[in-house]
Order: C-alpha cells, then structure tokens, then sequence
C-alpha cells in the first residue's frame, strides 16, 4: 500500500457455494495470494476466483471491492468493477451479469508498494426478500500466474491454493473502506440513447444492439477484423472488446487481453491490428498479430513513435488508420504531434512555415500556444512501420480519414469553437488530402483563409461540431446514392453527415445533409445525446456506429435499409478523369528529384485548374532551385508566372528578392482578375515573411503600388492590402484602414483591421487613436455577423454566441495597442483606453451552507429536472454557485471553462450532473492544467498559455488572470494534473430543487421557453 499512489486488485472467486450457505451475515476480510510467507513484492500481480451458485429468482446485486493498490473484478469473464483507491471502495449494480446457477468472480489484484490486499462483497437479493453475501476470505483461491481463460466460467484451477487473511473489513491499516460507497448505476440505468429519440432518412431504420455496462468504458475507436467481428476501443484503461455479430445482433462480446488501450486509432490489415493506442512503450504506433490463429493476439509490436517517443495520446494526438490503394498505412494525428522524426527525404509535404506579415496572437487561454506549423497531418509509412513520408498537414484536428472507391483521401476537419465571431475562424470541413496538400491552419490568428494558393480550399464547410470518425459507404446495402456517400460524424450535435461528392476538375464539390441525428437537434430544451465517435460497414451491408467519449455512455448502433429502392447494385468501375489523371501524373514527383519533373510540370503552372496547378508547383519545388529559378523570372502567362514566384518566394534567398520583386512588376494589379490579385498579393507576403522586409527603394515602390489599390471593392483584397500596407509602413494606411473599418458590416470584418493596426507605431494622429480605442467600448449588442456562421448556429438549433478566447483576444489586442503607445499618448489616452465600466455580473448573495451533495443525493431525481422547473430560480443557481464566473452561457459569463451553451447536445443530465458533483472525474485536455515540477522543490500548477525555446509563461488564477513566467532550465519535470481547474463543492449553498433548476437551466440553452419550465414558478 501506498497512499500517494493507487493500486488495483483483480479478483477470481473458484471455491464452490450455494445460495443457501449466504444467508447468515458476512464480514468481508482483506486477502492477498500467500506467497508462501514472503511479504508482497513492490508491483507484483496475483490473480483469484471463487465460484457462487445462485438460486431462485436474483432481483438485486450489489458488488462493492477496494484494492490496496489496484482490483479488477470479473463476474463470468466479464470486467465489472475496477478500483484504484484502496482508501474508498467502489460499488457498482450488477444484477444483470447474475445468471441462475453458477456464477464466477473473478479478479486481478496488482501491488504498487508495501501492503498489498483487496477486499470484496458481493450483496444479493431474491425474490420473497431473502438475502445474502460473498465476501472475501480465505474460501477464495489464488495464483501467482495468469493462465488463458482464469476469469471464465469452466476454468480448472489445478495449482490454485487458498487466499491469505490480513484481517476483517475494519482492520487497521486501511479502516473502514466501504462506508459511503456509492453504487454505479442506481437512480439511472447505463442504457445508451434510444433508437426511438434518433431521426435518420426515409427508408432507414436505426438499432441500439448493447449499451456500454460498467468496467466496458467510453467508446471511441471500431475496426472490422478478417472474420467481419467489430473490435471497439474504449478511450480510457479498459480493454478493447471483440464484438461477434451473427443476423445483425449481437452474439458475444469479449475482452481482449493485450497491453495496448485508449485506442484513439484501429485499422486490421495484412492479419494484423494496427493500433494507436496507449501501449508498453507508450501512446504509440502499435501491431497486434494472431500468429497461431487461436483468437489471441501476441505481443505488441512499436512501429512508430510519436513526439520523440513522448507519446501521442489525447484528443488533438495520433488518430486515425486507413489502408491506401498503395497498401500503405496512413495516419492521420492532431495539432498536438510533432511530425515524425525519422521521416523519409522523399516526404511530398516539406517547407512549411506560418508565412505571414504580421505577428500572430496565440489562443487567449494559451491552447496550442508555440505550436508551430505544419498543425496535423497524415503521415504514410510501409505496414511495417518503415519509409515514414509525411504526406499532407495544415489540419487542426482531424480524427479520421478514409479512400474513396476512386482512390482519393478524404477527411474531417475541427474547429476552433473558441473563435466562434473573429475573422480568423474556420468551420468544421471536409478536406480532399492530396500529394503534399497545406490546408492552411495554424495556431491562434495566424490561419490562413482559402484563397492562399499556397494551400488548397476547404471541398465543404459543414459549421460548427466536432468531428469524430468517417467512411465511405462502399459496400453497404444501400440505394446507390448512399453507397457513395461520405459519412462524417459530429460528436457535439450527434449528427452522423452523408456527404454527396461531385467531381469538379481535379478534386470534387459537396453537399451534405443529416443521415442520423436527434429527433430533438433543433429543438427549445434538453437534446438526446448521441456522441458519435466511429462507425464502420459490416459484412452484411449495415452501419454500425458507436457513441461514447470522455466517459460518456456509450452504446453500439446498427443502421440498415429497409426501404423499396435496390440495394444489390453492381456499382461501376471508378471513373478517373482526365484532369485527375494529370494531378496524379504531377503527384509522382513530389519529393523526388527527377530530370523530367521541370518540363513537364511547368505548362501545368498555368492551368486554370488551381488543383492540378498547386500539384505542378510542388513538383517544380522538389527540384533544385537552380534548375528553374531563372525560367520563373521570365515566365510571361499570369498564372504560371504568379505560381512559379510563389514558389520561388518560399524557396529563394534574400539575394533572390530582389529579382522576384521586380518580375511581379511585370504584372500590373489592374490588368489581373480578382483570383490572381490574390495570387500576386499572396507571393508578395510570402517573400517578406521568408526573405524579410524588402531594401528601402522595393518597399517605397511597393507602397506606391499597393495603396493606388487600397481600399479595393471586396473583403479579401481589403484583407491582403491592409496586412501588406500595415506591414511596410505605408504613411496613409491608419485613415484608409478606420475608414474601412467604420463601413464594415460585420464584426469579423471589423476585428481585422482592428488586430492588423494594433502594433503600428507610426502615422497616427490623436483623433485617429481615440478612435481606435474607442471602438472597444462600443455597444456590440447589434453587430451582425457573417451570414454563413449564423446559419451553422441555426443548423444544430442554437442561437449564435462569441467563443470562449473572444473577451481575451479583445483584452490581449487592445493592450498591445497600448503597449505600441508612447508614454505621453499613453497618458492622454488613459480614460479611452480603460474604457466604459463593465457591466457587472449579478452580485453574488452570500448563502448558508446547505449540504455537501453526493451524486446517490440526487440521482434519483434526475426525471423531475424534465417539468415544473423555475427558469429565473435556474438563472439565479447559475449565478450564486459562480458557474457564470468561468463558464460562457450564450454571450454572458466567463472564458475559464467550457461553453455551457450546449451542454444538452453534448452530455446526459447525469453527465451533466456528474460535472458539478465530481469535477475532476474526467477532465478535458482542453481546460487541463499543467503541473511543472521545478528544481527547487516547488510545484507550479496552472495553464500554459505561451511557450519557447527559454520558458514557459502559466496562469496560475485564471479568474484574477495572475500570471508567472518560469525559466525552462529551472523545470525538472512537468505532467497533466488530475484535479479540475473547477473546485468541488460550489452546489452546497443551493438547494435540493435549486439544482433541479440549474440542471433545467442549462439543458435549456438559457431559452426561457422551453419545456422544462412550463407550469414552473
């Protein structure tokens, strides 16, 4: 035993019992394998079974089990129970794993140090009121040695020998442990969504075949073997689970038995599991292999580290695992994973930078802050792991990727949510990945828009969401229309997306509409929650998708069609076309040197396709800049000319500005079209981020040019002319910027030009900086906001709110516009600058403590938060226990925690209530502190919200935003702390019908009208 760190025990009960022998009281007692007298060995592991018959009619089972250091419990092979805290027993409802007649437990005890132990009852109840209880004694046996089929019914337990006493339940070291257990389950069944609250299209039916039981975990991950069963990964430390499927329901579900778990990534292909999951070494790359073809796979095997062998787990790490046409692996990761460090030279996506003029300004809450480009990507690699390319990047978060029947890659793109209502903003996306595709996202205000040529367009913008995984319907019995569809998942609304792809050139167009959602989506009040995570197509044809993540309860789904339209369609040979064809045929050359690559790529610079004439700029760019350096300087045709110096901009020196500069001039902006003003704009910026500020006499030409254009006639010109202009000084771009910035129409637009002037120093004169400052002070209540973005709110049936980061970016600019400010305008400007008061929250009413509340407090009241609640008694709970001081609700309310906005959509009421009640139980990387473990014995827990090469800056109080800057020499270690930023015990002022209203609060979206409320005082 350890008190600072936690143990588990697995337990296997094998003596034999009848009901009758149960009826008289029983103490459980702490047990451990004898060891034949030898204390326990620091982190040895014991395995032990007993055997129960039950007869007569069970109406209720109660398991209850603490490990001194760590217990698993089994009941008939299957994982109930685990506990990790040999001070506080769990307890968990297990009536439905009771079977009449014999009945094994089973568990795995493991020691971390000193005391080893575990303690367990097993509370029955019949029928007619009998009772009774299996405890822990010395009736159980144990082994030192894990033998296949031990925690299973039928196994021998030849060699086993009886389990050793410390001591009855009380007994000192560990006291009473099982006081206050709180039982799993009770006051709410672990049942996923039903089928019944799902809407999905004409012909289509939808099956929930098995909720998530307790000790199964929170789905995240699916794979199809070679023999059509369906393999789930939960995301935490629960083993994956192989799913048999026999006339589409389920027939067997079983744990398999491999160190590898939090699978975020599964893909079985060439007899092998391919894993990205936590294993050994590690969040890794991992391969699985049955080699005997008993079921039972071997070893794991490393094939590729991520972060220099640090680890890729978490939300934004490695993901997703698909099998190309080229029988490589590819692998799409997150924001939050390094690109491999043994990557092939002949990777096709190289030389990325963040290329832009202007600083950029990281996340206001420090997510993601330092990273640096190229975001996430897709790596490719052999099945074993070798020749590792990186193939495409400039993703935020992809999760899944997956080949169309024609070959090419798609995905599913994340936003920021905590951008919602700046310029810088980018929707959830479909992205077609191709040979060494940017797809422009970078960290903070740094994200590029879609016209960079640099980088290809979104192919469709869904909105808001969270995506999860995808597929393609290739093979499922299904009309044909939905045979080819891309099915895309949006784990915060729980939609599952049929997306309806079209060629266009050489890449495709979209549509998309709902194929799955809640019947509820666009309904006032509490949504049914679905968070998908991954669906795949089974040997019969069907859907079959999982829901689950971030300890959600997850459920496994099947949809097929049932409609009259045919189903057995032979669809047709994949046709490649003709500007496909010459986008593969340039694609060969990415990466490679090759003598033929510059004569045949270049007439393919000038092609009106922007595809195939990105695919012929790489091509050209893996070539030695000798080669067409001077042929880029000469090229006569605007596109090839624009496309050559844009890639000469990212590869040329300094001495090659110059030269660069003045073949542009050849190319006056007035006689361009619109796409390729924005092309010659674009290679402008590229070549002052990569080659610097030009020489005095290209900067004074520069500035004649581009401000005879300023202001232009539409939003993304204004955007690349006032960025340069800002950039080079121009003496005339303060007046034309503010005067663009008063005729805006949207806030986007307006939050441009107002981050673009916030570091220019010179040109101002005193009206024009009042003017500046006082735009923060303004009523924002009538901004409007593009109209694409409130139309995203409109889809998923919520209305539109600022995110979380928007009140810290406005802090952050309008304070590096004071900084810019020299002290004598600094002070002439200090009311302007303040600005109005705020305007203050309610004030909090100091309240009497009420009652520390536990979740068995309230759980049985979770069906009255559904009517008869108060919405004002709500709103004022939402107030007074401080949830408003963090939290953003609509445009009100702090930026510390999550957006509560749609909470509904994204979390049960019990999730929900769990949050408040336990707020550390899971915690969102995204609002995870940091612990850093300094060298002189201190501990400095808090969010890093910026990060290089010399230290580390953490907020330490978000809501006073106390800040402390830490030399990166002086920091030993640092790990994810476990405690949530939120602090338990912020309910026990209110009341019992108080929270009720709270929860009804929030489930409302702050909408007073809904349901909840009618009849409510």
């Amino acid at each position: 035993m350890n008190a600072l760190k936690l143990s588990g025990v697995f337990l296997c009960f094998a003596a034999s019992l009848n009901f009758s022998s149960l009826l008289r009281a029983q103490t459980p007692e702490w047990i451990w394998h004898d060891n034949r007298g030898a204390a326990p060995a620091d982190g040895e592991v014991r395995f032990f079974r007993r055997t129960s018959i039950v007869e007569g009619r069970l109406t209720k089972a109660v398991l209850t089990a603490a490990g001194d250091d760590h217990v698993r419990i089994f009941l008939n092979g299957k994982q109930v129970l685990e506990n990790d805290d040999w001070q506080k027993a769990d307890a968990v409802d297990v009536t439905v794993e009771i079977k009449p007649g014999e009945n094994v437990i089973a568990a795995r005890g493991q020691n971390d140090a000193s005391f080893a132990g575990f303690i367990a009852k097993l509370d029955l109840s019949l029928k007619g009121g009998n009772k009774g209880t299996v405890v822990t004694d010395t009736s159980w046996v144990s082994s030192d040695r894990e033998a296949p089929g031990w925690e299973k019914p039928g196994f021998i337990a030849a060699g086993w020998t009886p389990a050793r006493s410390f001591g009855k339940l009380g007994a000192q070291p560990w006291g009473d442990v099982m006081a206050g257990a709180i039982v799993k389950g009770a006051g709410a069944s672990k049942q996923a969504t039903p089928a019944e609250s799902l809407a999905t299209l004409p012909g289509f039916r939808i099956e929930l075949l098995r909720s998530a039981q307790p000790g199964e975990g929170s789905w995240v991950s699916m794979a199809v073997d070679n023999k059509g069963r369906l393999i789930l990964s939960p995301q935490g430390k629960e083993p994956m689970l192989r799913v048999t499927l026999k006339d589409g329901k389920l027939e067997q579900l079983e744990p398999l038995d491999v160190p590898v778990t939090g699978a975020m990534g599964l893909r079985y292909a060439f007899d092998s599991l391919y894993v990205n999951g936590r294993g050994p070494q590690g969040y890794h790359l991992y391969r699985l292999r049955d080699t005997d073809g008993n079921g039972h796979f071997g070893p794991p095997e490393l094939l590729c580290k991520w972060n220099h062998g640090h680890g890729g787990d978490g939300e934004h790490g490695a993901h997703g695992i698909v099998l190309g046409p080229d029988k490589k692996l590819y692998i799409v990761c997150g924001n939050f994973v390094d690109v491999p460090d043994d990557l092939s030279p002949n990777s096709p996506h190289r030389n990325y930078a963040d290329d832009i003029v202007l600083p950029r300004m990281e996340d206001g809450h420090g997510f993601g802050a330092g990273k640096k480009p190229p975001g996430g990507f897709v790596a490719c690699m052999d099945p074993d792991g070798r020749n590792v390319e990186l193939f495409a990047a400039g993703f935020r978060n992809t999760y899944d990727i997956d080949f169309s029947p024609d070959g090419e890659l798609f995905g599913f793109d994340s936003d920021m949510e905590w951008d919602w209502g700046t310029p810088w903003y980018r929707p959830i996306r479909i992205n077609h990945i191709v040979s060494a595709g940017d797809y422009g996202f970078r960290e903070g205000t740094a994200k590029w828009p879609n016209w960079y040529p640099d980088s290809l367009p979104t192919t469709l913008d869904i909105g808001i969401g969270s995506p999860t995984g995808v597929k393609f319907g290739t093979g499922a019995k299904y009309p044909a229309k939905y045979q080819q569809a891309f099915y895309v998942m949006d784990w915060s609304y729980g939609r599952i997306i049929a997306v309806h792809l079209k060629s266009k050139g050489a890449t495709y167009a979209g549509a998309f509409e709902n194929f799955v959602a809640p019947k509820s989506l666009r309904e006032a009040g509490p949504k049914a929650t679905l968070n998908v995570t991954d669906l795949e197509f089974g040997k019969d044809g069907a859907m079959y998708f999982l829901t689950g993540g971030r300890g959600t309860q997850s459920g496994l789904y099947r949809v097929t069609y049932v409609g009259k339209e045919p189903t057995d369609i032979q669809m047709e040979a994949p046709t490649i076309w003709p500007a496909v064809k010459t986008r593969r045929l340039l694609e060969a050359f990415h990466g490679r040197q090759d003598s033929n690559a510059v004569e045949f790529a270049w007439p393919h610079l000038s092609s009106p396709d922007r595809w195939i004439r990105y695919a012929a700029r790489i091509a050209i760019e893996s070539q030695p800049v000798s080669q067409w350096k001077e042929r880029a300087l000469n090229e006569t045709n605007p596109d090839g000319a624009l496309t050559a110096l844009l890639a000469l901009a990212r590869l040329g020196d300094k001495e090659t500005q110059r030269d660069l500069l003045k073949a542009l001039g050849r190319f006056p902006l007035d006689n361009l079209t619109e796409e390729q003003k924005l092309a010659k704009l674009r290679v402008i910026e590229v070549s002052f981020a990569r080659q610097g500020r030009p020489e005095p006499d290209l900067a004074k030409l520069a500035v004649e040019k581009l401000d005879r254009q300023y202001p232009a006639k539409t939003w993304p010109l204004n955007r690349e002319l006032s960025q340069l202009l800002i950039c080079l000084e121009a003496p005339d771009v303060v007046a034309k910027t503010l005067d663009l910035l008063a005729k805006a129409q949207t806030q986007e637009e307006q939050i441009h030009y107002i981050i673009s002037l916030r570091d220019l120093k010179s040109g101002w004169t005193m009206d024009q900086r009042k003017t500046y400052f006082s735009w923060f002070n303004r009523d924002r209540s009538q901004d409007k906001h593009w109209q694409a973005l409130v139309q995203w709110f409109n889809d998923v049936g919520r209305g539109y709110s600022d995110g979380a980061s928007f009140p810290k970016f406005m802090a952050n600019i309008r304070k590096a516009a004071a900084a810019a400010l020299s002290d004598a305008e600094r002070a002439e400007l200090a009311s302007v600058i303040k600005g109005a008061p705020v305007t203050p929250r309610p004030p909090l009413v100091q309240r009497q403590f009420v009652k520390e509340w536990k979740m068995e407090d309230l759980l049985p009241e979770l069906d009255r938060v559904s009517k008869g609640r108060s919405f004002e008694k709500g709103k004022q709970a939402f107030n007074d226990a401080q949830c408003i001081a963090c939290h953003r609700f609509g445009n009100e309310g702090g930026s510390v925690g999550p957006e509560l906005g749609a909470a509904s959509s994204k979390y049960t009421r019990r999730d929900i209530l769990e949050s408040i009640i336990e707020p550390s139980k899971v915690v969102s990387e995204q609002y995870q502190n940091t612990t850093l473990f300094l060298k002189d014995g201190e501990d400095v827990t808090g969010r890093i919200i910026d990060e290089d090469r010399g230290k580390v800056v953490v907020v330490t109080d978000p809501l006073k935003q106390a800040q402390r800057e830490i030399n990166k020499s002086d920091i030993k270690e640092r790990q994810p702390s476990k405690l949530s930023p939120m602090p338990e015990g912020l309910v026990s002022i209110l009341t019992k019908e108080e929270i009720l209203d709270l929860l009804a609060y929030m489930e409302s979206g702050g909408k007073a009208n809904a349901a909840a409320f009618a009849g409510g005082n």
